[in-house]
């Protein structure tokens, strides 16, 4: 069925169809009402590409997941599942569509080219990655970007995330806290939330007279495999260690397994702290500790930052979202905190 079929059906003017169905008020409320309820029965729905072509805007935002070849991070990460789903349910909300694409990370620049191109209004890119610069090139030609990411000094584009500095540091506190002196760090510090939560991290302990030397440092992508070898090869050069901080709940997960492996008790035996809280981090076994980032919040503000750079025609603040430590058991004997 076309939109003439339906306005014939209805009595009125395809152009009554076509304002009734995108639901303006300059229809009656009677008319709206009886035009959709036809739409309904017969099954019609708008064609919105066809509807951005005709009134020249582009209601479709590109979301950018960067693919690193030397890791092959996938979509099987829960943190980015999380965030590509509370993407997708804001956008719909404010009536968007979004494309899913995947860029070289070397090339972060590359997603200049949806834009350029009119596939896209806009683009979220999730994470910075290692090139900084290139970001801030894009942001100099006034592109329609926000990025997930922390905030950088020198920086000219948008970012929302959390405070990973003090991700870091709460992370510390709570495992002096716990008495846990021998503590290693999972996590590519070559990305700069990952930097910025090590660093938190490691001068919390360091102000406590607490090292955490190269031996118990291992540089590993957002991979369960490669955090599990990690594990096996911290406890291989410290076998008194006593806790693990992963910069992300999957690296955590993965850590608790190799662990078990080396048959150590999760905390009793060694302590493990994650990043991010994604839905499954609460009903792990053991449950996990970890920092908060609020996906859905994180969703919302991404859109909402990069619809006010469209409408207003410039650059917005960055947001930084709150950040806390949920306290679980895999780093809390005793009682349930």
């Amino acid at each position: 069925m076309q939109m003439a079929d339906l306005a014939k059906l209805a009595g009125v003017a395809p152009s009554t169809v076509s304002r009734a169905l995108s639901g303006s008020e300059l229809v009656s409320a009677e008319t709206r009402e009886r035009i959709q309820t036809l739409a309904r029965q017969f099954n019609y729905t708008v064609n919105r590409a066809a509807t951005n072509l005709r009134s020249g805007i582009n209601r479709t935002i590109g979301v950018v997941v960067p693919y690193e070849q030397a890791s092959r991070q996938s979509f099987a990460d829960p943190f980015l599942h999380g965030m590509v789903g509370s993407l997708a349910d804001a956008l719909t909300e404010r009536g968007y569509e979004m494309l899913l694409a995947r860029i070289d990370a070397e090339q972060l620049d590359a997603a200049t080219a949806l834009i350029d191109g009119g596939r896209t209004a806009g683009v979220i890119l999730i994470g910075q990655w290692r090139h900084h610069d290139q970001l801030n090139a894009m942001a100099e030609r006034g592109l329609p970007l926000v990025v997930w990411g922390t905030q950088l000094p020198g920086q000219r584009y948008c970012t929302v995330g959390g405070n990973n500095l003090l991700g870091g540091r709460l992370v510390a506190e709570h495992l002096l806290s716990e008495g846990r002196r021998r503590i290693g760090f999972l996590g590519d510090t070559g990305l700069p939330e990952v930097a910025e939560r090590f660093r938190g991290f490691a001068d919390t302990l360091k102000a406590s007279g607490v090292a955490v030397p190269e031996c118990r440092q291992a540089k590993v992508p957002f991979l369960a495999d490669a955090g599990r070898r990690a594990t096996l090869a911290l406890l291989d050069a410290e076998p008194t260690l006593d806790a693990v901080f992963a910069s992300g709940d999957l690296l955590a997960m993965a850590a608790i397994g190799a662990l078990r492996e080396r048959g150590r008790r999760v905390p009793e035996d060694v302590a493990v702290v994650g990043y991010d809280d994604v839905e499954l981090a609460a009903h792990f076994s053991p449950p996990l500790t970890t920092v908060q980032q609020p996906l859905h919040e994180a969703g919302t503000m991404l859109v909402q930052a990069l619809l006010q750079m469209l409408e207003q025609g410039h650059a917005v603040p960055s947001i930084q979202l709150e950040t806390r430590l949920i306290v679980r058991q895999s780093s809390h004997q005793g009682s349930n905190p």
